[in-house]
């Protein structure tokens, strides 16, 4: 279902082989969380989502993994940024902006970090929602 909604918004997007329910696990295990059924639905579809010029627009497991727990446990960046703990992050735009679901409470829209402003605003609907709009567009500020 997943590849079908990426691909249907942009012909051109590439895959990953996807990942079994034992990484799933692993990776819930390492971060203290759940991922959003959505994301999981995905991931094992596909380890990740390639589009416009190569941005991981869904980043592979071990990304997310990596990244959120970078962004929740850097004491350089609480000193730069408001407190990452509510958000899940799970793609970026090529340029720095990340995406993200809301861990607490838990919600299926999507939003984005803005880094150069550290601003969290909506961006999408859900997941399907967030690869329609950010695939069928080839600039990195498509939420804008």
């Amino acid at each position: 279902m997943w590849r079908e909604v990426a691909a249907k918004a942009f012909p051109d997007v590439e895959f990953r082989p996807p990942v079994d329910t034992a990484a799933v696990t692993a990776a819930e295990q390492r971060l203290g969380c759940p991922l959003p059924s959505q994301l999981t639905g995905l991931l094992q579809e596909t380890d990740g989502v390639i589009g416009h010029y190569g941005v991981d627009t869904v980043w592979p497991l071990e990304q997310i993994v990596e990244q959120n727990l970078h962004f929740w446990t850097d004491d350089s960046l609480a000193d730069l940024y408001m407190p990452f703990d509510a958000l899940l992050f799970f793609g970026d735009n090529g340029g720095g902006d990340r995406f993200a679901f809301v861990r607490t409470p838990p919600r299926a829209d999507v939003f984005v970090w803005e880094h150069e402003t550290d601003s969290r605003r909506w961006a999408a609907g859900d997941l399907g929602d967030y690869l329609g709009r950010s695939l069928s567009s080839d600039e990195d500020d498509w939420y804008q």
